[in-house]
């Protein structure tokens, strides 16, 4: 059920003044209404518990597109920005979001797995300090070098420093030059029973991979031009935690990911609660796939991206809506 317009000023108020850092007077030239209203608004935010430790996520969880990419693919739950008229552009509100909604999901005794990514990062440069007991967060994959202005354990160990957690990083390149040498690093004692350990997470965090010229695993050098080309012409479709997936979600018979250092598919689904974030809509093909292979159970979203998942030309496949049900 939608909010009532009342509710709904009330909420995108809270949001913009607690999560954003808006002045009151900012609220109000943004939401076209009284800088006394304003106040009143915010007020009834305290009241009604919409601000806490994390700002109420629940007006991005009523919206119709929402509800309609939960029954189509058989979701716990799905945040839609887009209608809310509080960003220029709706992927610039995700990581806000995003961060609200996983600081919502993450209990105390938790087990977190992240799968780092510049989403990933996104997420926890703005995520608000929240003090978890007990609470441990762990690096799906190994590591890869960066091109960008972070590397893959800092975007562990800062979600663990936002959490008061503890940080577990994969000290393991993410891909090795041949599989005999992959093999043999998964066998090593501390690698194995940390890859084995990701099937005690509770709770995991990341966002399915591209595989185009600005993907990470292109400009970090794990993959070139020349075999990103042929991968595709296998089906390569978008990359989970470091590997390839074909766009049924299956992992790609490839000699790429015989030289990965990655948690097992299996260990990945049975993560009870598995977020996903998405910004970029040129994701698309790579959620679709994540969809298909059963990787996700929360997510968050554009509406952009929302519509084209329901789109006539991209219906769910029924096993893969019908194989999480049955997980529940």
């Amino acid at each position: 059920m939608a909010h009532r317009p009342a509710d709904q000023i009330i909420h995108k108020a809270a949001w913009l003044y607690y999560t954003h850092g808006l002045r009151q007077d900012e609220v109000a030239q943004r939401l076209d209404i009284s800088r006394a209203s304003v106040a009143l608004y915010l007020r009834r935010a305290r009241e009604a518990g919409i601000v806490s430790i994390s700002t109420s996520t629940q007006l991005f969880r009523r919206d119709r597109l929402a509800r309609r990419i939960e029954d189509a693919y058989g979701l716990d739950a799905v945040w839609v920005v887009g209608a809310e008229g509080l960003a220029r552009d709706a992927a610039d509100e995700i990581p806000s979001l995003a961060a609200n909604v996983f600081l919502e999901m993450v209990r105390n005794g938790d087990r977190v797995g992240v799968a780092w990514g510049r989403t990933a990062y996104a997420i926890a440069d703005v995520m608000a300090h929240a003090d978890r007991h007990d609470v441990t967060v762990v690096e799906l994959c190994g590591n890869l070098g960066s091109p960008y202005d972070y590397r893959p354990d800092q975007c562990i160990m800062e979600i663990a420093r936002r959490l008061n957690a503890r940080g577990q990083n994969f000290y393991a390149p993410l891909v090795l030059a041949t599989q005999d040498l992959a093999g043999a690093l998964r066998r090593e004692p501390v690698i194995r029973e940390q890859l084995e350990a990701i099937r005690a997470c509770t709770l995991a965090l990341f966002s399915p991979g591209t595989l185009n010229e600005d993907s990470h695993v292109i400009k970090c050098g794990a993959l070139g031009l020349d075999e990103l080309a042929r991968l595709k012409a296998l089906g390569a479709t978008g990359v989970i935690a470091g590997q390839i997936i074909d766009a049924g979600g299956a992992l790609l018979d490839c000699d790429y990911n015989r030289r990965i250092i990655s948690a097992d598919f299996d260990a990945i689904r049975a993560i009870p609660r598995r977020l996903v974030v998405v910004q970029e809509d040129d994701k698309l093909g790579a959620l679709r796939a994540a969809l298909a292979g059963g990787f996700v159970t929360h997510l968050v979203l554009t509406a952009r991206m929302a519509a084209h998942l329901l789109d006539t030309s991209g219906k769910p496949p029924v096993a893969a809506a019908d194989q999480h049900r049955q997980r529940r």
